[in-house]
């Protein structure tokens, strides 16, 4: 994004027709704007080679930016001991130029281990120097994770207006394709495969699924190109944030959140509320900021004041921690078992499901009581968490069909469907009397 921002306003020689055939070229505004700004791109993240020290940081940034200037300005900015905003403020005294800067991942500093809280200050104030009411700064495009509010206090960089996909509804639509977006990448891929390897409902189970302010869904970009490019789903995903682990978020309040992953992962939603937290590791300790962290980096949606997993790809992601974190406790003994559980119910073999449904009962955990159909079901979604590999669970009633509570349909041409209907307090005749009912209903007067 900030990249195309640049090579859209940013001034050149060359006639590109880079734009020329896209939607902004029928604005009013295009070619009022088009490569007529003096733009100042910075990727925030990128460090000097065997970088250790803030210093180092913050000088190849200063010295690069200065030579640039000497570059295009050599008589104006000839003099390299001056800092680096009153080499700008000469440039414009004498020329009038303005600068449009574009400065990516500009909380990239508060994740480098080498940069103390210290350093960070002074980070904030070199932006600030900078930036803050300067009038060679046209307009400054800042993209990042991480509030700019939460990190500068008082007034260092209070002249930004920030913009968020869960809690803006300006803006919030961009963050992400939308259906029309995807509907329009698909139409060219059936038209330039051969044989198409996937459908446009699947594309939309694995990657579609994140929410806007405004309630509008939208798809993670990169996955869904990937997907198209390669032509094959998978899991593209990754972390938008320094830590590639969902368990990082969650480890220091486990008590509390142990039994929201149960429900998590079997598809329900979690009240909470969000704001803006930063998603450094010694502030993670209520669940508020846990779950606000998780969604600014991406690994939950939120939405009318609940946080769940958007879209199969991050579900497997959830899975995989289910099924290897040992210190989850009993929700990865029982993940562990959900093996054996699968094999049982393929071999009629009730006695080793009846076990494991019993042992899924006496653990210590609340939500394993029983104590409605939501939590029957959790429990029931964890009992089958491996089944995922060979199979598309779906819950009937959050698909509209309400024939039973769980199908799993075959990834496999040669596995059989599998379908769960749950009864508390009932016979299993009545269970299959409504299955063969509501899906075979010919066979109605036959098994009366």
């Amino acid at each position: 994004m900030a990249a195309m921002i640049a090579a859209f306003f940013g001034k050149t020689d060359a006639q590109d027709s880079l734009f020329d055939n896209l939607i902004i070229a029928n604005t009013a505004a295009y070619t009022t704007h088009l490569h007529k700004h003096s733009v100042i791109y910075i990727d925030l993240s990128r460090t000097p080679e065997n970088c250790c020290s803030y210093t180092d940081y913050i000088t190849r940034i200063a010295n690069g930016l200065k030579e640039d200037l000497q570059n295009e300005f050599p008589e104006l900015a000839s003099d390299n001991t001056r800092s680096l905003w009153d080499i700008l403020q000469n440039i414009y005294e004498k020329t009038k130029t303005r600068f449009l800067f574009i400065l990516d991942e500009w909380d990239a500093v508060f994740h480098m281990s080498f940069i103390t809280q210290t350093e960070q200050s002074k980070y904030l104030l070199f932006l600030k120097n900078l930036l803050k009411d300067q009038i060679y700064a046209e307009l400054v495009y800042m993209t990042g994770i991480l509030p700019i509010a939460k990190y500068s206090s008082g007034s260092e960089l209070n002249m930004f207006v920030e913009y968020d996909m869960a809690l803006s509804q300006k803006f919030c639509e961009h963050f992400g394709f939308l259906n029309t977006e995807v509907d329009r990448l698909y139409e060219i891929y059936q038209n330039t495969v051969k044989t198409p390897q996937f459908t446009r409902e699947d594309l939309s189970g694995w990657y579609d699924g994140y929410r806007t302010a405004t309630g509008k869904k939208l798809y993670n970009p990169r996955s869904a190109v990937l997907a198209l490019t390669d032509q094959q789903l998978r899991n593209y995903w990754t972390s938008s944030g320094p830590y590639d682990e969902i368990f990082y978020y969650i480890k220091n309040n486990l008590d509390s959140i142990r039994d929201d992953l149960i429900l998590l992962t079997s598809g329900e939603h979690i009240r909470t509320s969000i704001g803006q937290f930063a998603a450094s590791g010694m502030e993670l300790v209520t669940k508020e900021q846990i779950y606000s962290a998780m969604v600014i980096y991406g690994l939950l949606t939120y939405y009318h004041g609940e946080v769940f997993i958007p879209n199969k790809e991050l579900m497997d992601k959830y899975s995989e921690l289910l099924l290897t974190k040992d210190s989850l406790g009993y929700v990865y003994r029982l993940a562990k078992k959900s093996e054996k559980m699968l094999q049982a119910t393929l071999t009629f073999d009730t006695k080793t499901m009846e076990e494991i449904l019993q042992f899924a009962h006496d653990t210590e955990s609340p939500i394993l009581s029983y104590n409605n159909e939501t939590e029957l079901s959790a429990v029931v979604n964890l009992c089958y968490l491996s089944a995922r590999d060979s199979y598309h669970v779906e819950r009937e009633d959050q698909a509209g069909k309400g024939f039973v509570d769980f199908i799993f349909y075959p990834r496999r041409e040669y596995l059989d469907c599998i379908l769960l209907e749950l009864k508390v307090a009932s016979p299993p005749e009545e269970a299959l009397w409504q299955i063969k009912k509501k899906l075979c209903p010919p066979l109605e007067r036959q098994i009366g």
